[in-house]
């Protein structure tokens, strides 16, 4: 079976999709996220494996820092129900995006897929939707929970049962009184749009920075991230950015993730990852000025 997945993507997802052996099957992305065109193409070309699966990060993807527009998740979900695959919708960043009322999940289109009468009927309940607290709350909470349809959420069920059992017992009473002591959605929003607005400036500094030692360095290309807290930086002098990154970054105490890390198939990559999360911003102008010399010391 194949797995099909953007490319760049999670590296978290290619650690645990790796190991069963399935093969995966990269889909190209460009500014605007995930191409519907690519992933039709490869749906409709010859091969004896059996495409089941989509994974994808439609809002503030990672690395990209794109979110996908609601027409091209129309286009997605149509192909999905056309080709019978199964979406994992894996958006954790979904609440910090400044605009997430105006968003179209792929479960919303699956929800509503399901109550129709049309051509498409019968052919909902194939999304699994994936959320986090881990990005909203402490990225030491590490709880996540899944909306899908009953039968999958049955089997997600038994799987945890044989492996880790629960998500831990403290961080799970401590999210919970968190949500208790802000009475219901409205304190909770009004907390998700603070996050939003944090990570807001935080990414407005590190294209502050960027602009500032980068933009006259030939070459090197980037675009504003919609959300989340990833910067992704185009190296077009590098075929590889590994050395690089791992080795004269590193030394120099500047920690960037290459571009192949989060490849699917592991190929050398002209990209940088940079994180915003929780870097200053000075640390964030040290650190693109850093960059900046390391490429110009490459030339």
């Amino acid at each position: 079976d194949e797995v099909l997945l953007e490319s760049p993507t999670y590296s978290g997802a290619l650690a645990f999709l790796q190991p069963f052996g399935v093969k995966l099957n990269p889909i190209n992305t460009d500014n605007k996220g995930l191409d519907p065109d690519h992933l039709y193409n490869i749906l409709t070309s010859n091969g004896s494996k059996r495409r089941r699966v989509l994974y994808t990060i439609p809002t503030a993807q990672n690395p990209s820092g794109i979110t996908l527009d609601n027409a091209r998740r129309r286009a997605i979900y149509q192909l999905a129900c056309e080709h019978d695959l199964i979406i994992l919708e894996d958006d954790p960043y979904y609440f910090l995006h400044p605009e997430r009322e105006s968003l179209v999940s792929f479960l919303q289109l699956d929800t509503q897929n399901c109550m129709q009468t049309d051509s498409n009927a019968g052919k909902g309940g194939r999304v699994l939707r994936f959320d986090s607290f881990s990005k909203i709350f402490s990225a030491g909470m590490r709880i996540g929970f899944v909306t899908a349809p009953l039968p999958l959420l049955e089997r997600i069920n038994l799987h945890i049962q044989g492996t880790n059992l629960h998500n831990c017992g403290v961080s799970q009473a401590m999210i919970s009184k968190m949500l208790d002591a802000w009475g219901g959605w409205d304190g909770l929003d009004a907390h998700l749009r603070r996050v939003s607005r944090f990570y807001g400036m935080r990414r407005d500094w590190i294209i502050e920075a960027a602009e500032k030692h980068l933009g006259s360095v030939n070459g090197v290309k980037w675009n504003v991230p919609t959300a989340g807290m990833f910067l992704w930086l185009q190296l077009l002098q590098f075929d590889d950015t590994k050395s690089l990154i791992e080795e004269k970054a590193a030394d120099s105490n500047v920690l960037f993730v290459p571009g192949q890390s989060f490849d699917p198939l592991d190929r050398p990559s002209s990209y940088v990852r940079a994180s915003y999360s929780t870097a200053s911003r000075e640390d964030m102008d040290v650190a693109m000025k850093r960059l900046a010399d390391l490429i110009r010391d490459e030339k």
